[in-house]
């Protein structure tokens, strides 16, 4: 039974992170994406660390879940919002959310005559191994100081030690396409896996493309081939997690997701961003308001054409100036992918609102009350369910999203861009019209005027 998974995350001890990023706000919003494994993220941090050991045990091997009582108590507490009368929480499933040990770590050094500063994703099946690597780690850098701490020493170095640390570890290259922090960025990135990762590259087996990249850019470098593309969150907060995510089709166990990631078989591509939606997608310069394409870049000189300093190269930018294959060409060992958009973005264009409103929200978990997990609604849920719920709107968006019919700003220099559905017109006529969506309430148990 296929399966999504978000690898990478953060927990409330890196900077810029909610504070409700612990296990249990994890646990709880996984349920509410359909997520069936969630990375922890930060495994290096001491005060996290002891909180994973305390509020893990073992289940599937290589993944641990919730300590019964703390499992108990997130559902207790889903249950009591949802019988309070505000925005219910999707229960937890019958088959609790299953962690896997991950932590983000920087590495910032020289190498030639530029300053490298790439990100990496560690992947650990037992905190035996997490314990060695801490202990190696702690020697380089201040472990301390932030859930994704950062190391003076290279790349090939880190990946050393984390195949030294256990022969089921392993180190995924992460978000490779942003410009300043990434084994591939305009910024301080390399022009190939191998380069950044020397003698020792064939230890990689997946990259992570980020948000402001999908497969169909990747797949234009040749040398990406020997990959495996995989997309996840790098949640700060735990409502951002699944905006993007792997599938599995293999038993949730961390030695066959591994092996999946290593072979191909048993993967089943990725959940995506429309890369548009990403902050680094385009060139140009945030303080200017200044958005470029790679061609007016180059017109440019590199420079912002308002106050003439350099742009900010993006993803599409890098990517065509690493191409060894045309627009649309597709890789031999391409895996499917999917483009969706967070179900609280699209609910926020159909109100008028911002995602994070309260109108918003509540649509939100009065949806998920009714149909299920985020990631299902969008991807699998049958349209005339959407239409019985509320409006023929949110069917007509979610038709529109799985087809790919959407309209693109892209991001560029630290801003995210904007996907929308329908043109504002469509949607002022709709309202006109008192067609603007709703949710309808859930039926109440033993009414037969309730009844479907």
């Amino acid at each position: 039974m296929p399966f999504y998974a978000d690898l990478h995350v953060h927990s409330k001890y890196s900077r810029a992170t909610s504070k409700d990023s612990d296990l249990a706000g994890f646990a709880t919003w996984a349920a509410k994406k359909g997520l069936a494994v969630v990375g922890t993220g930060d495994f290096t941090h001491s005060g996290w660390r002891k909180e994973l050991r305390d509020g893990l045990v073992p289940d599937a091997p290589g993944l641990f879940r919730l300590r019964d009582d703390l499992g108990r108590a997130v559902a207790r507490s889903a249950a009591a919002t949802s019988a309070s009368g505000r925005p219910p929480a999707t229960p937890l499933g019958a088959t609790p959310t299953r962690f896997l040990l991950t932590v983000e770590l920087s590495t910032i050094y020289k190498r030639g005559d530029r300053t490298r500063r790439v990100h990496h994703l560690v992947c650990a099946p037992d905190f035996d191994t997490v314990d060695r690597l801490v202990e190696r780690l702690a020697r380089i850098g201040n472990l301390a100081s932030d859930g994704r701490p950062i190391l003076g020493l290279e790349s090939r170095h880190l990946l050393e030690l984390v195949l030294e640390a256990g022969k089921d570890a392993f180190l995924v290259p992460a978000h490779i396409w942003t410009p300043w922090f990434s084994a591939l960025g305009s910024r301080s990135g390399f022009d190939s896996i191998e380069e950044c990762y020397g003698d020792l590259a064939g230890h990689i087996f997946a990259v992570e493309t980020g948000l402001s990249s999908d497969p169909p850019m990747n797949w234009r470098v040749s040398s990406l081939d020997k990959y495996r593309l995989v997309s996840n969150s790098d949640a700060h907060s735990p409502a951002k997690l699944g905006r993007e995510a792997c599938v599995f089709d293999v038993e949730p166990d961390y030695y066959r997701m591994r092996r999946a990631l290593a072979t191909g078989k048993g993967y089943g591509g990725t959940i995506e961003f429309f890369p548009e939606e990403g902050k680094y997608h385009l060139d140009g310069h945030r303080r200017c308001g200044v958005r470029l394409s790679p061609e007016e870049t180059r017109r440019q000189g590199g420079l912002c054409p308002s106050c003439g300093k350099p742009a900010t190269v993006g993803v599409l930018h890098r990517v065509e100036s690493l191409a060894d294959r045309p627009e649309g060409a597709c890789s031999p060992t391409a895996a499917p992918f999917r483009s969706l958009v967070p179900l609280p973005e699209l609910l926020g264009e159909l109100l008028g609102v911002g995602a994070d409103s309260v109108r918003v929200q509540t649509a939100f978990h009065a949806l998920l009350a009714r149909l299920g997990p985020e990631l299902f609604l969008l991807e699998h849920a049958a349209l005339e369910d959407l239409r019985r719920l509320g409006s023929p709107l949110l069917a007509e968006a979610v038709s529109r999203l799985r087809a790919g019919r959407v309209r693109r700003e892209s991001g560029y220099d630290g801003e995210y861009g904007k996907i929308r559905v329908f043109e504002e017109k469509e949607l002022a006529r709709e309202r006109r019209r008192g067609a603007a969506f709703v949710v309808r309430p859930a039926k109440s148990p033993g009414n037969p005027r309730n009844s479907p």
